[in-house]
């Protein structure tokens, strides 16, 4: 994996940064969407992972002991603090406008973003040097999985301190990992009604556990990630790229729902027979989402050539 830090950015640089954040935000906010997938495609994801992995016992120690100078001297908060900015506008201005828009429009939204992923697989893979047969059956392994996976019915769990932390931890890995929502892991998982609950009722307890197990996941989780990309690089990406062809079953956009439960609703993907004005504008949004991506991905690509 090739060194990402960017130690002298100017104002500017950051300000694309952010951007990059809010960008993560909106797609966090979405169910079924994962940030993890927008910092991948724009070109953030090594150096997002290695910006958490800076979070090593050096670092805990000199907070603890209040030797913040010589902590932070080396720790890239400029960047973390910037993304962080972009993630927290998002959700603050996006969260209302598009709940509001999955429940009236809800096939436009869904077109948009497979047309986003879509977009974001064939970019994805060009990272991948060589696609050798360990690859490509590492990719569809992982494709098949995460199909699988988003299509699973919610499991019914007891809400145990040791339970809540683990999801938690589960959840938060979910997010790092490009084309895995966290908040569909704690659906499956049983626990994002309670969660969400815990939230909006200041549960103080639930929402340190959760969040303690979501810290201490990522900070794992984070390191192992890290390895396997520096280990076998084009394999780590294979896998990946499955994992983000997998989860279009998510974001399908014609879905029937049918109640399983109070706190969850099944959706059973179904193809449009008529090809009428709907499927129509449909297909227009997923070429809308294909053509943000490439135009992101080709400024991108002309901001990192001018360095």
């Amino acid at each position: 994996m090739e060194e990402t830090t960017k130690k002298n950015r100017s104002l500017l640089d950051y300000f694309w940064v952010s951007a990059r954040g809010f960008a993560m935000g909106a797609a966090d906010v979405v169910p079924g969407v994962s940030g993890g997938t927008m910092a991948f495609i724009l070109g953030i994801y090594d150096e997002l992972l290695d910006s958490i992995h800076a979070v090593d016992m050096n670092f805990i120690r000199r907070i603890l002991t209040l030797k913040w100078k010589e902590a932070f001297t080396e720790f890239p908060w400029k960047f973390l603090l910037a993304l962080v900015i972009g993630i927290g506008t998002a959700v603050l201005t996006l969260a209302n406008a598009l709940h509001w828009a999955l429940e009236n429009q809800p096939v436009m939204i869904w077109s948009f973003f497979f047309g986003l992923i879509i977009a974001s697989i064939v970019t994805v893979r060009k990272r991948v040097r060589r696609w050798n047969m360990t690859n490509i059956i590492a990719a569809i392994l992982a494709a098949v999985g995460a199909y699988i996976l988003v299509g699973l019915a919610p499991s019914e769990t007891p809400h145990t301190p040791l339970l809540l932390f683990l999801s938690g931890a589960v959840a938060i890995c979910a997010m790092i990992l490009p084309g895995i929502s966290g908040a569909f892991i704690l659906v499956l998982l049983g626990k994002y009604a309670y969660v969400l609950a815990a939230v909006k009722s200041f549960d103080l307890v639930t929402i340190a556990l959760v969040g303690v197990g979501a810290v201490v996941g990522l900070l794992v989780f984070v390191r192992i990630l890290r390895w396997m990309l520096n280990k076998n690089h084009d394999l780590v990406v294979g896998i990946l790229t499955g994992f983000m062809l997998g989860s279009l079953r998510k974001v399908w956009p014609w879905k029937i729902f049918e109640p399983v439960s109070e706190s969850f609703i099944k959706e059973t993907n179904y193809v449009p027979t008529a090809f009428n004005g709907e499927v129509v504008l449909a297909i227009l949004f997923m070429v809308l989402g294909v053509a943000l991506v490439l135009v992101i991905e080709y400024f991108a690509n002309r901001r990192g050539g001018s360095r």
